[in-house]
């Protein structure tokens, strides 16, 4: 009769384990806590029912101004902090799958602990950075496994602000912070 009960308990334990490793704050290529590329915008507010989500909402095709800004979903926990920016693929269009997903909250994290707290040394230790574009204000890394852009700004980097100048792997300081986090789902 014992013998019965050990395969059984063993596969319960096992459901439990693989159930906690679920969180919502986990980061993968293709995920970011709750969300998949395969969620559509519809499914945001039921996902974060517990939370607050404010639509930004663009004018669309209809819209007489010539650069539209994207709709924009941000979510907010209880208690106002901001969790996620989510980016539609399609303007106004609720069953539209997710283009990009910005992450400010410090609980959102990846296997290898990159988060929007880390600094540039955590990121380059832990990930493979596949190329550096620079902009007016910050350098951006491209990490392919995870389909994620890392910002960094210029001035942590002791660059003016507003040059143009190429900024490579090598210059950038290893305390230097992240600006933003985002994570692509194409």
């Amino acid at each position: 009769m014992i013998k019965l009960y050990k395969p059984l308990a063993i596969a319960l334990i096992s459901i439990v384990f693989i159930q906690c490793s679920n969180n919502k704050y986990d980061i993968a290529k293709g995920k970011v806590g709750k969300l998949t590329v395969k969620t559509t915008i519809q499914e945001v507010d039921n996902l974060f029912a517990k939370d607050s989500v404010v639509k930004i909402l663009s004018e669309g095709a209809k819209g007489n101004n010539f650069f539209q800004d994207d709709d924009k979903y941000l979510v907010y926990e209880k208690g106002g902090k901001h969790l996620l920016t989510i980016i539609p693929k399609e303007q106004l269009d609720s069953t539209s799958t997710i283009k990009s997903i910005e992450i400010f909250d410090d609980r959102f994290k990846t296997k290898t602990g990159l988060n929007i707290n880390s600094t540039f040394q955590e990121i380059n230790a832990n990930n493979k950075i596949s190329k550096v574009e620079s902009s007016f204000s910050s350098a951006t890394l491209f990490i392919d496994e995870l389909n994620a852009t890392v910002a960094i700004d210029k001035e942590d980097l002791g660059l003016k602000e507003f040059s143009t100048q190429k900024v490579s792997i090598e210059q950038i300081p290893d305390l230097a912070k992240i600006k933003s986090l985002t994570i692509w789902f194409n």
